[in-house]
């Protein structure tokens, strides 16, 4: 699955939080700091740009995917 090049961050972020169980805890500056309990605890920080660079929304899918136990392209099927 292609990934998509317009994606800004604070799409992402609500993305994880209505499909995947995150929710906000902090924002610094213009990185939004999302957090899970579920599986286990896992924080992800995520840059308010427009739109998020390829390499760095690549790098939270990954990081996301691990931290839920699935693949990165089940998390870029909810986009």
């Amino acid at each position: 699955m292609k990934i998509p090049r317009d994606l800004y961050g604070r799409e992402l972020a609500a993305l994880l939080c209505r499909d995947w169980g995150y929710a906000k805890v902090n924002q610094v500056g213009s990185h939004i700091i999302l957090q899970t309990e579920q599986p286990g605890h896992h924080r992800v920080s995520i840059p308010d740009h427009k739109p998020l660079r390829l390499g760095t929304l690549n790098a939270i899918l990954r990081e996301v995917a691990k931290a839920k136990k699935t693949t990165r392209e089940a998390i870029l099927g909810s986009l």
